[in-house]
C-alpha cells in the first residue's frame, strides 16, 4: 500500500510539473482555427448542461410567461443578442461563425432548454464561450427574454420582424428616438404593462433615470444596455422629446392595463387589434397603416382587459394617503401624487403608469436591487415593510389614476 501511494505521490507531481510546463512555454495551442482536441468539446458541453441543469431555479419559480414579456424579450434580444445568435429571417456573420464555440442560430439554441434553465444560462453566462451574464443583479428581468427565447423555435422570419421592427418616427423626433420607441412607443406610452410610460415622468426624471442607467447606480440590464446604445449627446434631445409627448396629454384616463387609457370620461382609446404587436405590425408580418412622417405616431395599446378590483384599488388609496393605519408604510402621495403641491422633479408621478411596471419597481425596491439617483435610499426605507399584498393594491390604485402632469426642474 505504501508502494502504491508513493507512485500515486510521484504521478502527481509529474504530472504538475508537466502542467507547469506547457503553461509557461505556451506549448497548448489557443489558436481558434485550430480548435479543440478530441473529446475536448464534449466534455465542455457535457460539463455545461449538467452545470445548469444543478443549479437552474425551480419550474415552480417560473412566472407566467405572457405574450407582452415576449415583446420585450424580443426587443432586448435584437438589440443585444441578434448578433451573435441570429434570430429567424437572418443569418450570422462569417465572424460570428468563426468563433470558439461556435454561437449557435438561436432557435438551435434553445431547443431541449426548459425555462428555467434558459433562465439559468441568460442570467449567468458562460464562461470560456464568449456568453456574457445578465449585466445587472436583478433577476426579474431575464424572464422577458426567456419568453421570447420559448416562442422564438416557431417564429418564421416575418414573424420575427413583426416583433422588432422599428416604428416609423415623424420628422421631429430626435437622433436614437426609434430605438428607444421601439419599447416605449412612439408617443412614449408603450402599450405593453412591462414597459413603463415615459410620456407621465417629466423631463427632469428621464433625464435622471438616463444617467443613473448609464452610470451603473440603477439596476436593469435592459435599460442599462439600451442607455449605453444611445450617443450622450442625443439624450438630452430624447428627454425633451418624450417628455413632451406628455404635454397635452395630462387629462387621459389610468393605464391600468394596455387598452384601458382612455379620455378624462373614462372611455377607453381605441385598442390594436387584436394580434397586432404596439409596433403596427402583425404576427404574420403584415405591416399596418403607420403614420405619416409629419404625424405624431402612437404605439396602441394591447387588448383591452377588465379593470382593477375595487377593493384593492381601495385599499391601495388608503396606502398611498397613509390612511390605513400603518404606521410603517409612510404615505406615497407626497412625493409621488396625486396632489396638487408635489413640487418636486426628484421623484416620478405614478398617476397613470402601468400597474404590472409598478409591481415589479416596487418588489425591487423592498428587496434592495433597485439602485437609482441621490435619494434612492428614500425610496428602499418606504417600500421595505411592504408585502406583496400592499404592492398589488398600490400599483392597482395608482395605475386607476389619470396622468398628472410633472412637475417642473426646480
Amino acid at each position: 500500500m505504501k508502494r502504491v501511494l508513493q507512485t500515486l505521490a510521484v504521478l502527481a507531481v509529474l504530472g504538475g510539473l508537466g502542467a507547469a510546463v506547457v503553461v509557461s512555454f505556451g506549448l497548448y495551442n489557443v489558436s481558434a482555427r485550430v480548435g479543440h482536441l478530441p473529446g475536448v468539446s464534449w466534455v465542455l458541453h457535457t460539463t455545461f448542461r449538467n452545470a445548469v441543469s444543478l443549479r437552474a431555479p425551480k419550474h415552480a419559480d417560473v412566472p407566467p410567461l405572457s405574450p407582452e414579456m415576449a415583446e420585450l424579450g424580443a426587443r432586448h434580444f435584437d438589440a443585444a443578442c441578434a448578433v451573435c445568435h441570429a434570430p429567424p429571417g437572418r443569418i450570422r456573420t462569417a465572424t460570428m461563425r468563426a468563433m470558439l464555440p461556435e454561437p449557435p442560430r438561436i432557435a438551435d439554441a434553445v431547443a431541449g432548454w426548459t425555462p428555467a434553465e434558459l433562465a439559468w444560462i441568460v442570467r449567468e453566462g458562460v464562461k470560456m464561450s464568449g456568453m456574457p451574464h445578465w449585466p445587472s443583479v436583478r433577476d426579474d428581468e431575464v424572464w422577458p427574454v426567456v419568453a421570447f427565447l420559448m416562442r422564438v423555435g416557431e417564429m418564421t422570419g416575418e414573424d420575427y420582424a413583426a416583433l422588432t421592427a422599428p416604428p416609423r418616427m415623424p420628422a421631429r423626433a430626435p437622433e436614437g428616438a426609434a430605438y428607444c420607441a421601439g419599447c416605449h412607443g412612439v408617443d412614449g406610452r408603450s402599450g405593453n404593462p412591462h414597459i413603463p410610460r415615459l410620456d407621465i415622468l417629466g423631463a427632469p426624471y428621464l433625464a435622471l433615470s438616463l444617467e443613473t442607467y448609464r452610470g451603473g447606480m440603477r439596476e436593469s440590464g435592459v435599460m442599462r444596455h439600451a442607455a449605453s446604445e444611445v450617443p450622450e449627446t442625443a439624450l438630452p434631445d430624447l428627454v425633451r422629446y418624450f417628455a413632451e409627448q406628455g404635454s397635452t396629454d395630462a387629462t387621459t384616463g389610468g393605464a391600468g392595463m394596455p387598452g384601458t387609457e382612455g379620455a378624462a370620461d373614462g372611455a377607453p382609446r381605441a385598442s390594436v387589434p387584436e394580434g397586432r404587436t404596439s409596433t403596427g405590425a402583425v404576427p404574420d408580418g403584415t405591416a399596418s397603416p403607420t403614420p405619416g412622417p409629419e404625424a405624431p405616431g402612437t404605439n396602441a395599446p394591447g387588448t383591452d382587459t377588465p379593470g382593477a378590483d375595487p377593493g384593492l384599488v381601495a385599499r391601495g388609496e388608503a396606502l398611498a394617503l397613509a390612511s390605513s393605519g400603518d404606521r410603517d408604510v409612510p404615505a406615497c402621495r407626497a412625493c409621488h401624487g396625486p396632489s396638487a403641491d408635489r413640487k418636486s422633479a426628484d421623484f416620478p408621478e405614478l398617476s397613470g403608469q402601468y400597474a404590472p411596471y409598478l409591481e415589479t419597481q416596487l418588489k425591487i425596491w423592498r428587496d434592495g436591487t433597485r439602485g437609482g439617483g441621490p435619494r434612492a435610499n428614500l425610496m428602499t426605507r418606504a417600500a421595505a415593510e411592504l408585502g406583496d399584498d400592499d404592492i398589488a393594491a398600490l400599483a392597482a390604485y395608482y395605475a386607476s389614476l389619470s396622468p398628472q402632469s410633472a412637475p417642473a426642474e426646480e
